[in-house]
C-alpha cells in the first residue's frame, strides 16, 4: 500500500456503504482497513469483497485500529453519536447524507470537528454530477443573470427497504429528510446563501395530511421557501409516488428570459442531462454517461491522504438542515 493512501474504517455496509467502499478501493483512493457492520455475515462479505482481513464486532473496536479516517453509512439517528465517538479521537469522518437528524445535531458535529481541526465530510453526491458541474459553470459565466427562483423536485416510485428509514425517531423524518437534503444543497450552490424569511410546507403520509405530526413518517413533502431577497425555492419530493417511471428528478434554476435545467434521463437515478433553456428551445450541455455516484468519497479520501485539516465547506450544510427543520415546523432555532 503506498505511504499517501489513508487507512480508512468503513461502518455500516449495506448497500450504498458497501458499494462507496467498493468504489474508493477500486479508484486507489483509500485502503480498506477495517469493516465494521451490526450484521456480521454483511460486514464479512463486504470486507471479502475488498481483500480487507480485519472485521470489527463493535465501533470502540473500529476506533481502537490504527486509522486515517471513518466513513460512516449507518441509519441517520446513528450519524451523530457515530460521528461524535471517532471525532473525539481527533479522527476525520466521512458520513452519508444527511449529516444528522436537525440542525442541532449537525452543528454539534461541526462544532466537534472544527475543535479538533479534522476533516468532516457528507456524501452530497449530486454535486458532483457532471451536468451539475456543467449548469454551474455556465451559471458563474452569466448565462442567466441572477436566478430569482428555483424549482427543484425528486420524486421517487419506490421506498426504502429498511424498517429504521420509516421510523421518525430513528430517520428524524421521511422522504423530505432522506431526498430533501440533496435538493436544497443544490439550491444552495446555484442561489448562494438559504435565509429564508418565509416557508409554507404541505407534508402527507398515504394520502393523508400531518398537520405538524412528527412521529408519523412523511411520503410526500412540498414546500415553498420565500428567501430574505425576495427569491423563490419550490421542493417536492415523495416516495412511492405513481410517477410512471423509477424516478423523476429535476432541477431548474429561473433567470432573465432563460433558465438552466438538471434532470435525470428516461426515469434514470443515474443518468443526467443537463440544458440551457430559453423561450420554447433548449441547447443541452451535459449529458450521460458519467459515474458520479462515488465521487464525494473518492475526492474526500484522496485529499485526506495530503490534509486531514477541518475543511469551513461543510458549515454550509447547516443552511440545509435549517430549512429542513423548518419545512417541519420544528423550533430549534
Amino acid at each position: 500500500m503506498p505511504e499517501n493512501v489513508p487507512r480508512l474504517g468503513f461502518l455500516g455496509v449495506g448497500w450504498i456503504g458497501r458499494q462507496r467502499m467498493e468504489a474508493v478501493a477500486r479508484a486507489g483512493a483509500g485502503h480498506v482497513a477495517v469493516v465494521c457492520d451490526a450484521d456480521p455475515a454483511v460486514a464479512r462479505a463486504a470486507a471479502d469483497a475488498v481483500g480487507c482481513a480485519r472485521v470489527c464486532a463493535s465501533i470502540d473496536e473500529l476506533l481502537d485500529a490504527e486509522l486515517d479516517g471513518l466513513v460512516i453509512a449507518t441509519p441517520t439517528a446513528l450519524h451523530a453519536a457515530h460521528g461524535r465517538l471517532a471525532l473525539e479521537r481527533n479522527l476525520p469522518v466521512f458520513t452519508q447524507k444527511p449529516l444528522a437528524r436537525t440542525e442541532s445535531e449537525c452543528a454539534g458535529l461541526i462544532q466537534l470537528a472544527r475543535r479538533a481541526d479534522v476533516a468532516l465530510g457528507v456524501d452530497m453526491s449530486y454535486r458532483h454530477v457532471a451536468a451539475v458541474r456543467a449548469a454551474l459553470d455556465r451559471l458563474h459565466a452569466g448565462a442567466i443573470g441572477t436566478p430569482h427562483a428555483a424549482e427543484l423536485v425528486f420524486h421517487n416510485a419506490y421506498g426504502p427497504d429498511k424498517p429504521w428509514a420509516r421510523d421518525a425517531r430513528l430517520a428524524g423524518g421521511g422522504a423530505l429528510i432522506d431526498l430533501g437534503p440533496h435538493l436544497i444543497d443544490l439550491a444552495r450552490l446555484f442561489l448562494g446563501g438559504l435565509d429564508f424569511r418565509a416557508v409554507h410546507a404541505d407534508l402527507f403520509a398515504s394520502g393523508q395530511r400531518l398537520d405538524g405530526d412528527l412521529d408519523v413518517v412523511e411520503d410526500q413533502a412540498f414546500a415553498q421557501v420565500t428567501l430574505e431577497d425576495g427569491r423563490v425555492v419550490r421542493i417536492a419530493c415523495s416516495w412511492w409516488l405513481p410517477a410512471g417511471t423509477d424516478a423523476v428528478i429535476e432541477a431548474t434554476f429561473l433567470g432573465d428570459g432563460r433558465a438552466l435545467r438538471i434532470r435525470n434521463v428516461a426515469g434514470s437515478f443515474y443518468d443526467f442531462e443537463a440544458s440551457l433553456v430559453h423561450g420554447r428551445s433548449s441547447e443541452q450541455i451535459a449529458g450521460p454517461p458519467d459515474d458520479w455516484g462515488p465521487r464525494a468519497l473518492v475526492e474526500w479520501a484522496r485529499k485526506l491522504a495530503g490534509d486531514r485539516r477541518y475543511d469551513p465547506e461543510v458549515e454550509q450544510l447547516l443552511d440545509v438542515a435549517r430549512l429542513i427543520d423548518a419545512i417541519y415546523g420544528r423550533q430549534e432555532r
